[in-house]
C-alpha cells in the first residue's frame, strides 16, 4: 500500500535519519499530519534553519552558526592541550564526563578508504596548521576505539610526528575502560574520565 505522493515522499524523507526505517518514517509521518501539525512546521522551520545557518567552527571544524564556536571563545579553557575526536556527539560526551578543560579538534569521521574519507576530509591539514601555529604541547588522541578509529589514531600520530618531529608535542591516547568496539558517545561518564586519566604516550 502506498499514499498519496506528498506523503510517500515525506516517509521517505525522514528516513534519511539514523535508525529509522519504512515503518518508523510511516508512524513519525502520520502522526505529524494527523496529531502535530503546528510542531511538523515548528521542525520544518528549524530544519531549514540550521541547514541555512549552521557550518563548522574555523578552529575546531565542530558544528557552528558563528566562524568559532562557543567553546573555542571560552577564556578558561586550556590552550596547550588539544583533543582530537570523531564527531561533535564525541566532544558533548566529553564534555559531560571526562573532566576535560582544553581545546578540541573534531574529524568528522575516521579515515575510510573505500568510502572516500582520506586525510583532506578530515582536514588533517587544517589540524597540522593549527599545531604549527598555537603552543600546543599534548594532543590526546580520543577517536573511537573501534579499528577504523584506532587507524585513524595510528595515522595521525605518524602525521604529526613527520611534520612536527619527535619531541614537539606529546601524543597520548585514551586507554582505560572504553571498551573496544564501543563509540565515546555512548560511553558513561566515569568510564571517560578514567580512560582520560589513563591515556597514555604513543612510543
Amino acid at each position: 500500500m502506498s499514499f498519496s505522493p506528498l506523503i510517500d515522499d515525506l516517509i521517505e524523507s525522514l528516513r534519511c535519519l539514523p535508525g529509522v526505517g519504512r515503518k518508523s518514517a510511516q508512524r513519525m509521518a502520520l502522526h505529524i499530519l494527523e496529531r502535530n501539525r503546528e510542531g511538523g512546521a515548528v521542525l520544518a522551520q528549524s530544519l531549514n534553519l540550521a541547514l541555512d545557518q549552521v557550518g563548522r567552527c574555523e578552529q575546531c571544524r565542530t558544528h557552528s552558526e558563528t566562524p568559532v564556536c562557543r567553546m573555542c571563545l571560552q577564556p578558561d579553557r586550556d590552550p596547550v592541550t588539544l583533543c582530537i575526536v570523531e564527531t561533535p556527539a564525541d566532544v558533548l560526551a566529553i564534555e559531560q564526563g571526562a573532566g576535560f578543560k582544553g581545546l578540541y579538534f573534531v574529524l568528522m569521521g575516521h579515515l575510510s578508504p573505500m568510502d572516500g574519507i582520506g586525510p583532506n576530509e578530515l582536514g588533517l591539514d587544517v589540524l597540522i596548521s593549527r599545531l604549527s601555529d598555537e603552543n600546543i604541547t599534548e594532543v590526546i588522541i580520543a577517536t573511537n576505539p573501534t579499528i577504523e578509529g584506532d587507524a585513524t589514531a595510528h595515522f595521525i600520530h605518524q602525521l604529526i610526528r613527520q611534520q612536527l618531529g619527535t619531541q614537539a608535542i606529546n601524543v597520548t591516547r585514551i586507554a582505560h575502560g572504553v571498551p573496544i568496539g564501543g563509540e565515546l558517545e555512548y560511553v558513561d561518564g566515569g568510564t571517560l574520565a578514567h580512560a582520560f586519566a589513563g591515556r597514555k604516550s604513543y612510543t
